[in-house]
């Protein structure tokens, strides 16, 4: 039967029952017989699970529901905390190639294609802080950021500011930044000597408010660097530190891992073992493809009663029996004996092996495709949709953990390139996807068409039609050669053409044009043809001009008018 476990509650939000029940409840003494203990427990027990729940569905009779005694009420999920594991997931990033991709593929694509700055910069300018980007290697060490951040849950990179060593513990400003100063990033994992301080940011203004105003560098548990060898324990000011973590936890979590995050191999890390196992329970069961059985009367016997003498030469002939046999061998038994092979079918194996991929798979927000680099299956199965899922997955994390990042240091490597940030500068990401060339001939098709024609009906001018193929430019990669000074020169050069008369000027305009209805009114007379009979008729015009002697006609009066 049924039952749904319903409680009164009174004014305070408070079941009077409950309440009295663990009033009621007895401590459990030393003193206590075991029937006594296993008694307490259980009304305690009973006690807890109705705190846990006031309203849940139970079947005693089937043993099915909320604390009833059944395999699927036997599960737990206590707290791991696996991202303190250091030398585990050590041991697993070098070992496993599956937990590599996991940590690495994300990073990889989020800075494969990079950033373009949309501001209105000189391309020298522009050169220079590119060079600054490569020469310092921040791609590589925004990476190296990005995969320890996965891998541990958080990692820290510090910006070398040549001349400021004495100023770490105080907040970075941009107009104390000389050309050249910027000397790249140096990373750390949360592991290896950096510390957050215990005081927060309080301003509710600065972007990485709630979190550590320092960071404390140890240069005992940090890497060999010279930068840091030389100071010995050091505070940075958190305007200098650019945090790369995992995934976000709840508060008290994020407390716990010291204002980190989660490791993305936790996440992952029951269904790698289930994995793993079967990938090596698998491998092991190929070697039982093939058994082979030897039946041999009273071996019992020989075995339990024969002397050892007795039993090591069996050993031995059966050694040799088995050394012996193969496709080209053969095999001596006695003609009582039997001798039989029990083949092992696969059948059903392969689903079973892709079940755990695809957990993997989606615990790692990764498509099969891309994590396993399989081909996708099923009839007229292209892979597209899967791809498509995983960048936008990409943008997502792009805008959640790396556009924070750049926000903050691309202003220092304007700083250190180009002496200023431009007022109007402006970033975004690049297309994570490659366009094929005919897909990206098409896409421009497509959406110049309308603009084509709205302009012939007139309903845009050539102003508005070229800012629209310039704003094409970012989608489709075609007309970057329009810009901002390319429209106004052609817009500027149109106006010069449309000359504006003068009263005077239009009279002579009118002038012209009566004069040329006259020349249309004239009918000259025309040589007649070689060969033509003299007296023969005149050939006449019509009286109108044909399209050329319109066009002349035309032409002079505008000279004429110039």
């Amino acid at each position: 039967m049924a039952t749904k476990k319903k409680s009164k509650i009174n004014k305070d939000g408070l079941d009077p029952q409950l309440i009295k029940d663990i009033e009621e409840l007895e401590a459990i003494k030393m003193t206590d017989s075991a029937e006594a203990v296993k008694e307490k427990l259980a009304k305690q027990a009973s006690v807890i699970n109705r705190l846990y729940t006031t309203d849940a569905f139970m079947n005693k009779m089937a043993r099915t529901g909320f604390g009833q005694p059944n395999l699927a009420e036997g599960a737990e999920y206590p707290m791991t905390r696996l991202t303190k594991n250091y030398t585990l997931f050590n041991s697993m990033y070098r070992g496993s190639w599956i937990v590599r991709k996991i940590v690495d593929t994300f990073p990889a694509d989020m800075l494969k294609n990079w950033i373009t700055i949309n501001s209105s910069i000189e391309p020298m300018a522009l050169q220079k802080i590119e060079k600054t980007i490569r020469y310092t290697k921040v791609k590589e060490k925004l990476k190296q950021g990005l995969q320890w951040g996965r891998l541990y849950g958080g990692a820290a990179a510090l910006i070398l500011i040549e001349g400021q060593d004495e100023q770490l513990d105080q907040p970075l400003d941009l107009d104390s930044i000389v050309p050249d100063s910027f000397k790249g990033l140096l990373v750390f994992d949360r592991w290896s000597g950096i510390v957050p301080d215990s005081e927060l940011i309080t301003d509710i203004s600065d972007p990485d408010f709630g979190l550590p105003k320092y960071y404390t560098i140890n240069s005992a548990n940090t890497q060999s660097n010279a930068f840091v060898q030389e100071r010995n324990n050091f505070k940075v000011h958190h305007s200098r530190i650019l945090r790369f973590t995992g995934r976000e936890l709840p508060y008290w979590e994020k407390i716990q891992e010291m204002y980190w995050g989660e490791s993305e191999v936790e996440i992952a890390y029951e269904e790698i073992k289930k994995r793993d196992n079967t990938s090596a329970n698998l491998a092991t069961m190929i070697f039982l493809a093939n058994i082979r059985v030897l039946k041999m009367n009273d071996l019992g016997q020989l075995l339990g009663s024969a002397s050892k003498t007795a039993q090591e030469n069996l050993y031995n002939v059966l050694e040799a029996q088995n050394h012996l046999m193969s496709n080209m061998g053969i095999y001596v038994m006695d003609k009582e004996d039997d001798f039989a092979i029990h083949n092992y079918t696969f059948s059903g194996l392969d689903e079973l092996y892709q079940s755990f991929m695809l957990d993997i798979a989606g615990a790692c927000e990764m498509p099969v495709t891309k994590l396993f680099g399989r081909e996708p299956s099923g009839w007229n199965s292209t892979g597209e949709s899967d791809l498509v899922q995983y960048y936008d997955t990409v943008a997502e994390k792009q805008e959640m953990y790396l556009m924070p990042l750049l926000d903050k240091l691309l202003p220092v490597v304007c700083m250190s390139s180009i002496g200023a940030v431009p007022d109007n500068f402006e970033w975004q990401f690049n297309p994570i996807r490659q366009v094929s060339a005919k897909d990206r001939a098409d896409l421009a098709q497509s959406l110049i068409q309308p603009v084509l024609e709205a302009f012939n009906a007139g309903l845009i001018n050539k102003e508005i039609a070229l800012k629209e193929l310039k704003q094409q430019s970012e989608t489709t990669g075609l007309w970057t050669s329009i810009d901002d000074e390319y429209i106004k020169k052609v817009m500027s050069e149109e106006n010069a053409e449309e000359e504006v008369y003068s009263d005077e000027d239009q009279k002579v305009l009118q002038s012209q044009l009566e004069e040329g209805d006259n020349i249309n009114n004239r009918k000259d007379k025309v040589d007649a043809p070689e060969g033509q009979p003299d007296g023969s008729d005149e050939v006449q015009d019509d009286g109108e001009l044909d399209d050329y002697e319109v066009i002349d006609s035309i032409t002079n009066m505008l000279g004429n008018l110039k």
